[in-house]
């Protein structure tokens, strides 16, 4: 069996930045303990697999995985696939094309706007599965440090402290004082167990409001070891959840807010996530996620 894959950076505007991203079309024989093995071997920390939709009016259906485990929603994948598949399918030699791709995964419908110009990165924007939990607070501050290589006084700024949201997945978000501590984040096992893993935490969200990038809202870290990514350069996931803890603390007026985050600086893989916020009544009522993403290699898988 031949299939074909391709290598998409998602988050930039140019190759080898951002996050990269596996995908492989035609996926449909392929049963999950191949697509495991598969995402194995690309290593990246997200491996999407194509296949027929299911559903009318769906582009496809896409499973995603990690090299060690498969996620029901993720976001650097979403996006990357989507801007894929409306390449793909648009009309030669048109440079200005626009898209709408709806895909089906394990949480359900998601439809990704792209928009395509000649000669530059393509955009996507999605909006993002609602969550219903409420913003929980972590109450071991010196363990949370530890686990990261910090003092406590480096954890936190203005009202900001440690919480954890139980959407899909979990995430903690740790805000940090400054650039100068999270660039001194470091990861140790015998603290992070006991701060994240027992919690059923999967990833871990550091972010502060100081910036490398002036037209940056947050600069952030993400960690989540315990299913095979050490750190992360771009997650749109943990970004759209990262909106319900800025309500939380931030208290944003009604009305349409843009959050730009950077990620990845620490990486050498400098990211951008384009976080839009609608807050209506004082509560955040929808969110948006989005990107460029740019191909950067494709390739034929022989199974």
């Amino acid at each position: 069996m031949a299939l074909t894959y391709h290598i998409l950076d998602v988050f930039t505007e140019r190759p080898f930045g951002g996050n990269p991203l596996a995908v492989v079309l035609g996926a449909d024989r392929l049963n999950t303990s191949e697509m495991q093995t598969i995402a194995r071997e690309f290593n990246l920390s997200e491996t999407v697999f194509v296949l027929t939709s299911t559903s009318p009016g769906h582009t496809a259906r896409i499973r995603i995985f990690t090299p060690s485990r498969e996620l029901p929603f993720a976001g650097h994948p979403t996006l990357g696939t989507a801007v894929l598949l409306a390449e793909l399918r648009g009309a030669p030699g048109n440079n200005h094309n626009d898209a709408i791709i709806a895909l089906e995964e394990e949480v359900g419908s998601i439809r990704v706007g792209v928009r395509m110009r000649g000669g530059a990165a393509a955009f996507g924007e999605f909006d993002a599965p609602k969550i219903t939990n409420a913003v929980e607070t972590l109450s071991e501050p010196e363990q949370i440090a530890a686990s990261v290589g910090l003092i406590p006084a480096e954890i936190g700024f203005e009202n900001h402290k440690a919480t954890l949201i139980r959407g899909v997945p979990v995430f903690a978000f740790v805000p940090i004082a400054n650039l100068e501590a999270m660039a001194k984040v470091r990861i140790a096992p015998q603290h992070w167990a006991r701060a994240f893993t027992d919690k059923g935490i999967m990833g871990v969200y550091l972010y502060t409001r100081q910036c490398v990038r002036t037209q940056s809202a947050f600069h952030a870290r993400m960690f989540a070891p315990d299913i095979g990514v050490p750190e992360d350069p771009a997650t749109g996931s943990a970004a759209a959840s990262f909106a319900y803890v800025v309500q939380s603390f931030d208290a944003l007026p009604d009305g349409t807010h843009k959050r730009p985050i950077e990620q990845g600086f620490e990486m050498g893989r400098p990211s951008a996530i384009a976080l839009t916020m609608a807050v209506e009544r004082g509560k955040l009522e929808g969110v948006r996620i989005g990107g460029y993403a740019v191909r950067v290699a494709e390739g034929v898988l022989m199974i």
